[in-house]
């Protein structure tokens, strides 16, 4: 053969090699093993490729030979990469399973006892604007919360009952870190407040039971708080109030902050305009100082500090049952707080936060010719290292430790008594997720006490699934410790731990302007303080006391149906039953009526730069017992409480908002209690005085000045 007839004929042969398509073809599944059409499946490194159909198959042609990679992706799911060897003719790949990618907005979350007030979460129910624009709760955190399901409002006290708990039993924390007398010391039925300024918070995480491992020494509830990153602008801020004023000046950039501020109120000035159902010999007053700084460290770093001094006080004259006689009660207190912070993200997905804080609170008291001083502190070490192991796992693991002395004093007598404890804590919590829909977290926790002698193991667990476009179920339980308050542990320090067993059904629906939220739960008691005598006067205490609570929560919320409107509603029932304290059978406590109702309405009316608020509070009485029935405990119910508040908050200028707001408008006659002589009259009657409201309504009158450079800001870019 003609040598160039050859040569031709194997070129054009290998031409047409080159240029052999071969076929691609397999099928594209999710983890369940469903199609998943629309997938795209390209060929690494060049343009072959194609996009699945209905039932997930796929095929195309290509000129690659040997060894090649096949790339899948899908919006929502894990990009995946397969190795494979493509052959002449047809190659039938393997079906492919591609693995969900779990984020943040588009998987379940947790919700059996948990509420969060965040602008940065998808499950919120209170934003931090709405707690300063309640208007029952006077720009108190609490009033705020007081609001929401699972509370109960005890108007002679102020302080946050949950589920059947006294307010002893709910942990205070700000950015992680355990607060030390977080309410202001007060006296008689005056009501107290928190402490801190919601001004310095960008969220709240509020859970009514079962939360999670990093939370111990709290029976019913957890609160934590948490205070905002680097500020926005250089500002200044001016409050004239009619029960005082104070003035906060921020300076910032982009890598860090400081806000500093001063307050002063004294309500005698009010007090000589409204009267008053207490004798006050001196109207509460006090002042604060409060420093807040933030800092950017690396790229990925924030270290905070904050630290808070304040001083303040009361007198008021006490009746007593049946005499004419009253008694002088003279009340003054100061409190230090500071803490310091830093979290940051390392390689390999790891996030470590470290935190130290320090509560020092003082109270002198005296009481007719009795002089008492109490001091109280709290030192707290903390540090948690967070591993995403994946987007499917993580761990959460933490170590803390408390310092805490408490001492109690009779300067006239000379006497005195106290105790040093020293707690420390391990705390570990897994997240796993089965899938977008399904979600277990476990945890577990371990504390030791030196006083009390004891160390305990506290399991914990919670499960949510995600009901499609339904809402979700969270289910919730766990184990409770909580140490005896300081006042007990003092007369005995062999007091142990008490015991709470949570369990938490809940129901959550949220679409765009609506939030329903249903939650069943059940709490037994186990080893509560009991003593033989009276409060003031305990002996013999024990732990003895057992008990238990149940109930059923509502909360629907609404920002849609009505223009420029925003209400909800919240149902709360709870039974509770507990032997504690002087009590020797289980007993309606005080402080926990069956019903509550809250309704909060708020309408902006843009013609009059204005926001109109209104909000409701009731419960069905109080339980309390009246020796003039018979012999049993907690015989007898007040009538029940009812609190109409409205508040006006107007914007004449950016800068400037003028807030006016009061509390039971209708001055219905609210009563929390009795307290009765301790022995009968010539009658044989216990002669008694109501535990009431120290004045019929509470009328605030704000003014609030922003001065800044763009001449927009206002106080509300706080929050």
């Amino acid at each position: 053969m003609n040598p160039r007839l050859l040569l031709f004929i194997i070129l054009l042969l290998l031409q047409t090699q080159a240029y052999a398509q071969t076929t691609i073809q397999g099928k594209v599944l999710d983890e369940k093993g469903l199609p998943l059409p629309g997938t795209n499946i390209q060929l690494k490194g060049s343009y072959d490729g194609a996009t699945s159909n209905q039932d997930g198959s796929y095929q195309f042609e290509t000129a690659e030979v040997d060894a090649q990679v096949l790339i899948y992706k899908f919006l929502g799911f894990k990009t995946q990469e397969l190795n494979i060897s493509i052959k002449p003719n047809s190659n039938e790949i393997q079906p492919i399973y591609l693995i969900e990618e779990i984020t943040e907005m588009n998987s379940v979350t947790i919700s059996a006892g948990a509420m969060e007030a965040s602008d940065e979460r998808k499950s919120v129910i209170l934003k931090p604007l709405d707690i300063v624009t309640t208007p029952s709760a006077m720009g108190d955190i609490m009033g705020a919360f007081q609001t929401l399901p699972g509370t109960s409002t005890v108007g002679n006290d102020g302080r946050l009952f949950v589920r059947g708990g006294d307010a002893s039993e709910v942990g205070i924390y700000i950015d992680g870190m355990r607060v030390g007398n977080a309410y202001g010391t007060t006296a008689g039925n005056v009501p107290t407040r928190t402490r801190f300024n919601p001004n310095l918070f960008k969220g709240t995480f509020f859970s009514t039971g079962g939360y999670s491992a990093e939370y111990g020494q709290a029976l019913s509830s957890a609160l934590a708080l948490n205070t905002k990153d680097l500020s926005i602008r250089s500002q200044g801020d001016l409050s004239i109030m009619s029960v005082g004023g104070g003035y906060s000046h921020t300076l910032a950039n982009e890598k860090q902050s400081i806000t500093a501020s001063a307050n002063y109120f004294n309500l005698a000035p009010y007090q000589g305009l409204i009267k008053q159902e207490i004798d006050f010999e001196a109207a509460p007053n006090g002042w604060d100082i409060e420093v807040a700084a933030q800092k950017k460290t690396g790229e990925n770093g924030l270290l905070k500090i904050m630290a808070r001094t304040e001083s303040g006080g009361m007198q008021l004259w006490q009746p007593i049952p049946g005499s004419d006689r009253k008694v002088l009660v003279d009340l003054k207190n100061n409190y230090n707080y500071a803490q310091a912070n830093w979290r940051t993200a390392l390689k390999k997905d790891w996030t470590i936060f470290t935190g130290i804080s320090y509560s020092k609170n003082l109270d002198k008291i005296a009481y007719d010719s009795l002089l008492i001083e109490r001091r109280n502190e709290l030192i707290h070490i903390k540090g948690t290292a967070i591993k995403d192991f994946s987007d499917r796992l993580s761990a959460k693991f933490g170590i803390e430790h408390f310092i805490h002395p408490f001492s109690e004093k009779l300067l006239n007598e000379g006497l005195g008594r106290e105790f040093d404890d020293r707690e420390t804590y391990l705390f570990t919590e897994w997240d796993f997720y089965f899938n977008k829909d399904l979600v277990f977290r476990g945890g577990l926790r371990g504390g030791a006490s030196s006083v009390s002698n004891e160390e305990w193991l506290d399991p914990r667990f919670s499960v949510a699934y995600q009901l499609k476009d339904k809402g979700q179920l969270s289910l919730a339980a766990g184990s409770f410790h909580q140490l005896p308050v300081e006042n007990f542990r003092v007369l005995n320090t062999n007091l142990q731990n008490s015991e709470s067993n949570h369990l938490i059904l809940n129901y959550l629906f949220t679409k765009e302007g609506f939030t329903f939220r249903a939650e069943t739960f059940y709490k037994s008691y186990d080893q509560l303080v009991t003593f033989e005598g009276t409060l003031d006067n305990p002996q013999v205490l024990q732990n003895g006391g057992s008990g238990f609570a149940k109930g059923i929560d509502f909360f629907f919320r609404d920002r849609k149906t009505f223009k420029d409107t925003d209400y909800w509603i919240t149902y709360s029932f709870v039974d509770s039953k507990r032997s504690f304290n002087k009590y020797q059978t289980e007993v309606q406590p005080s402080f926990a009526p069956k019903h509550n109702i809250s309704v909060v309405v708020k309408h902006f009316v843009p013609s009059l730069k204005s926001l109109i608020g209104g909000s409701f509070a009731y419960n069905d009485g109080y339980s309390y017992t009246n020796p003039n029935m018979d012999n049993s405990e907690m015989n007898s119910k007040t009538k029940s409480f009812q609190n109409l508040s409205l508040s006006w908050s107007y914007l004449p200028k950016p800068n400037v908002i003028i807030h006016l707001a009061c509390t039971n408008v209708l001055g219905r006659d609210n009563v929390f209690g009795y307290t009765f002589s301790p022995k009968a009259n010539t009658d044989g009657i216990f002669e008694s005085i109501p535990q009431g409201q120290i004045a019929p309504r509470f009328v605030f009158l704000g003014v609030f000045l922003t001065f800044s450079k763009d001449k927009t800001a206002n106080q509300l870019n706080n929050l």
